[in-house]
């Protein structure tokens, strides 16, 4: 019955994703029907209009979609690993190692968006390294050591990152303090490209390693004694959701909160403790989304970066999670 309702829930999100992405197409300062937008995508039409929907509008509905399906499947994946709620990149301080390896690219280098993604991911994947190596406590990584020492790092990270914006060129840290803002405007398909390839990339192995990790919830000495490989899976899936955080991070920016709040909101959802791949995913997707909307057209006319809006929505969620204890 929870497979059933499982399958259900994800059908209804990618409908919802699919409708709420329809209707960002024909929002913004040139509203557009629908019919203008469908014919803008298949090349035909007013020439006008096909240069907004193809080449504004698209990319910046395809980068929030993709990098909220992204973050959703890091947090997804680092929550199990950790087995803690609070067990997101962001919280953790992966994110804020992707940001520091983008910025160092952008104040210093001034470099382009592919070493920009390639400096995310070197920035994630050594600070993931550095916070396993600090957790390891009598050679076993615990939830709530992970948690902390990713808490320490990341402090460490972003007064780095502050010190970096100081020092830089003032053009590339006006440019850099932009893109911490967390942000999808602007984007285009340099952006969009590298996360649907580490999406279409990793998802296939997240899920082929989902098994193993649902069943080392149950301790690892059980999964050993049922033919898990456990420090394996566990390395496989942390390389993982570190490259999709990492890759998340490097097309928008730090988005705050998705990580966290995508993979409870689908649990919830679904009814369903397995680890949730794909629903997490929809679930990030529509909130990243959604949040990019309503910045577009909230009342005080002004361009809110995304990254802000997710904090505000993604506090309230953090201090109800923790006033419920949900992060024991």
């Amino acid at each position: 019955m929870s497979v059933n309702r499982a399958v259900l829930v994800c059908l209804a999100l990618a409908s919802l994703l699919l409708v709420a992405a329809a209707f960002a197409l024909t929002v913004g300062r040139f509203t557009l029907p629908v019919s203008s937008v469908l014919q803008a995508i298949a090349g035909e039409g007013n020439p006008m209009a096909q240069q907004i929907v193809r080449a504004i509008r698209l990319p910046r509905v395809l980068t929030a979609v993709l990098v909220g399906c992204a973050l959703g499947i890091s947090g997804a994946i680092f929550q199990s690993v950790s087995r803690n709620a609070l067990g997101s990149p962001d919280v953790i301080g992966f994110t804020t190692g992707a940001a520091t390896g983008a910025i160092v690219q952008i104040v210093l280098f001034n470099g382009n968006t592919v070493a920009i993604v390639l400096s995310a991911m070197g920035g994630g994947l050594a600070t993931s390294l550095l916070v396993y190596w600090l957790a390891h406590h009598h050679g076993v990584v615990k939830g709530y050591r992970l948690i902390l020492m990713g808490i320490g790092v990341g402090a460490v990270l972003s007064a780095l990152n502050g010190l970096l914006l100081v020092k830089g060129d003032i053009d590339n840290a006006v440019m850099a303090t932009l893109w911490l803002a967390g942000t999808t405007q602007g984007r285009n398909w340099l952006h969009v490209i590298p996360v649907a390839a580490s999406i279409a990339l990793l998802l296939p192995v997240v899920l082929i390693c989902a098994r193993g990790l649902n069943i080392m919830t149950m301790g690892d000495e059980v999964a050993h004694q049922l033919g898990v490989r456990v420090d394996l899976t566990r390395k496989i899936m942390t390389f993982c959701g570190v490259i999709l955080a990492a890759v998340a991070t490097s097309a928008a920016g730090p988005i705050a909160f998705i990580a966290l709040m995508a993979p409870q909101l689908a649990i919830r959802l679904t009814s369903n403790s397995n680890l949730p791949v794909v629903s997490a995913g929809l679930v990030g997707g529509c909130l990243l989304l959604g949040a990019d909307m309503v910045a577009q057209i909230q009342p005080s006319g002004l361009m809110m970066p995304v990254g802000l809006m997710t904090g505000m929505i993604g506090g309230g969620y953090l201090l109800a999670l923790l006033l419920r204890g949900g992060c024991r």
